[in-house]
């Protein structure tokens, strides 16, 4: 689950022009919220670019959908351990992205999480923790070094029956950098994509002042903690404070380690800001897995890259180049 508060601009329910040359469409997307702000001369003007944006995203859900049976995705699901399959370009090179990230997060990430049995329950259901055995068995198939590549013909390979990929952790911030390059290749001259969380934003607003976001502490709603302006990069903002289960007087995520099966915990929301929306969407899961020092350590050595985290008493967490106003 990811929230975002971004000031200035009200979320609304339907298509808004919110100041003069901004204007705003909010709808549901790959099964989220998505809210695209685009600056235009007239509602004509916006109405075409932000129908264009939509399409971009309704592709690359088809592309990577686990759901949809048709996808290539799904296909590469059904021949786990039977046979390779050859993919567009576009999603071969993204599971490549994914597997660099997991190799850099040593393996905090990663997208065959997918194979995972469900054996955590974060609806109020679950009383006690499942066994030792249980958690270990649940991620036996779950490994990205089992996800095999050949650059030769885009071809994608998961050694083991039952494994499975998914681009849950991922997939938004794609989809968010995907439509920003095409807005901005036909003329849009400012933005913002806000996919539920994963937001990538360009250009300025119409003041010619740079977009700006406030952060809130998810404990201290009413209060925010950070105000950052935002140019020509992405922002995503990670939260598990409505989806967790407390067990043995213990607070547990519902982001899971994909390496060990337990959830994490400490941590209740982390914003990772960096030029890539989906990059920031991958590092914002793996800090909750690597937890506040691991995690701030992480950061702190990758250029370019830098978060906040809130853990679970309500304090903040800064990484070493954070400028807050």
């Amino acid at each position: 689950m990811k929230k975002l508060i971004i000031l200035g601009l009200l979320f609304c329910v339907n298509y808004t022009a919110l100041a003069q040359g901004t204007y705003k469409r909010v709808l549901k997307l790959m099964g989220s919220r998505f809210d695209i702000t685009v600056i235009a001369t007239n509602s004509i003007e916006a109405n075409t670019y932000i129908d264009t944006a939509v399409s971009e995203i309704s592709r690359i859900e088809k592309l990577i959908s686990s759901w949809d049976k048709n996808s290539q995705t799904s296909e590469i699901n059904r021949n786990a351990g039977i046979k390779p399959v050859t993919v567009d370009k576009e999603l071969f090179d993204l599971i490549k992205r994914a597997i660099q990230i997991s190799k850099l997060t040593e393996g905090a990430f990663d997208i065959s999480y997918a194979s995972m049995d469900r054996i955590w329950k974060f609806d109020g259901s679950m009383t006690e923790m499942p066994s030792e055995d249980r958690i270990k068995k649940s991620v036996e198939k779950v490994g990205y070094k089992n996800i095999i590549l050949n650059e030769d013909n885009y071809s994608i390979y998961l050694k083991h029956k039952g494994m499975k990929i998914g681009f849950g952790a991922i997939g938004k911030g794609y989809a968010a950098d995907k439509a920003k390059e095409l807005l901005k290749k036909i003329g849009v001259e400012g933005g913002i994509i806000n996919a539920s969380g994963d937001m990538n934003t360009w250009g300025k607003q119409r003041s010619g002042k740079d977009w700006q976001i406030g952060i809130k502490n998810p404990l201290n709603k009413n209060k925010v903690f950070a105000l950052l302006p935002i140019y020509e990069s992405a922002v995503v903002t990670s939260g598990n404070y409505e989806k967790f289960v407390v067990l043995n007087k213990k607070r547990f995520s519902h982001i899971i380690d994909p390496r060990t099966g337990y959830p994490s915990s400490g941590i209740v929301s982390v914003s990772v800001f960096s030029v890539s929306a989906e990059l920031a969407d991958a590092l914002a899961t793996s800090i909750f897995v690597m937890g506040i020092d691991v995690g701030l350590d992480f950061i702190n050595q990758l250029q370019n890259i830098e978060c906040i985290i809130v853990d679970d008493t309500g304090k903040v967490f800064y990484s070493k180049n954070i400028n807050i106003k």
